[in-house]
């Protein structure tokens, strides 16, 4: 049977963090950067479109983590979603990735306290209620490093501080911008309680598509999370696979690309376009892919196999 015909393309399920119970995370998360003012519209207009996730970051240079607050609020004051339907990731970015005049925390802090501040901010971002006295009911399904400290002792410290929010008031950890040597050591520390639940990094050739990374994210069980993979790779939407599962499917070839990383195993998406017909049309993809796995399975893992032959998985 073809491998995607054996998945649930709906949604994979992170492996619980202590107490709490398995987070569901969809396979496409709508990404929130470079989105400035519009940010509150277009989380609006991608919930009502489908998307079930959301990613953003405390990060002011790139992100208006506040105005993701503000289009959740609207959807769920609208009657389109409950905040329990959603998977909501933000992330804790290190001082060399913020902008200096504009930081959710002092920098002059230790990375405990940078931490616990940072998160503050992020709590009262997602209340569920424009009250301010409904911060206490808020929650963060993943909470990720941005990107991994100078120092690896200063990227276990920060995740130290991560892990007293855990099951409660965050259900999962994850890192960015992460190489395998790091996500290794992070996972088998001793000093870590709470293991990688996700890893959000560039899919793209200058890393040769993570290929090493992704086992061991298979093998840990640990959510991989593509990001630029639209962007970052022109000659694979331009490939064979690509285009003839376009055309077979009916899809757009950036639909038929999502749909070939996520096939790899554990993988989702980041999707951060402001189209609302794309939006929509993109959401619909997966679905479309696994009918015709299903109905022609012989077809489909030929594809399968010359795509991940582009990207270097094992075939």
């Amino acid at each position: 049977m073809a491998r995607v015909a054996s998945k649930m393309w709906e949604s994979y399920c992170l492996r619980p963090s202590l107490h709490s119970s398995s987070t569901v995370i969809p396979v496409f998360l709508y990404g929130t950067a470079w989105k400035k003012d519009q940010t509150a519209e277009l989380v609006n207009t991608a919930i009502a479109a489908g998307f079930r996730a959301i990613d953003t970051a405390a990060q002011p240079r790139h992100y208006q983590e506040d105005l993701v607050g503000d289009g959740i609020r609207k959807a769920i004051v609208d009657g389109i979603v409950r905040r329990e339907d959603l998977y909501l990731q933000t992330k804790f970015s290190p001082i060399g990735a913020q902008d200096p005049d504009n930081m959710p925390y002092d920098p002059n802090l230790s990375v405990t306290e940078q931490v616990h501040a940072s998160i503050k901010s992020s709590l009262h971002n997602f209340r569920p209620a424009e009250d301010p006295n409904s911060v206490a009911e808020a929650y963060i399904d993943t909470l990720v490093i941005h990107s991994p400290l100078r120092k690896f002792e200063m990227t276990v410290e920060a995740w130290q501080a991560l892990e007293t929010y855990v099951p409660h008031r965050i259900r999962n950890l994850g890192i960015s911008n992460c190489s395998l040597p790091l996500l290794a050591a992070l996972d088998s520390s001793p000093a870590t309680k709470v293991k990688p639940a996700v890893v959000q990094n560039r899919f793209y050739e200058d890393t040769e598509f993570d290929v090493p990374l992704r086992q061991f994210c298979r093998e840990k069980d640990i959510i991989y999370q593509s990001f630029w993979t639209l962007t970052a790779n022109p000659d694979l939407v331009q490939s064979h696979p690509i285009q003839q599962l376009a055309t077979r499917v009916n899809i757009s070839p950036a639909a038929a690309l999502y749909a070939l990383v996520m096939s790899l195993g554990n993988t989702t998406v980041l999707n951060g376009t402001k189209n609302e017909a794309r939006m929509k049309e993109d959401l619909a993809a997966p679905q479309k892919v696994q009918k015709f796995a299903q109905a022609n399975s012989a077809a489909w893992e030929e594809l399968l196999k010359e795509f991940q032959g582009l990207v270097g998985d094992s075939v």
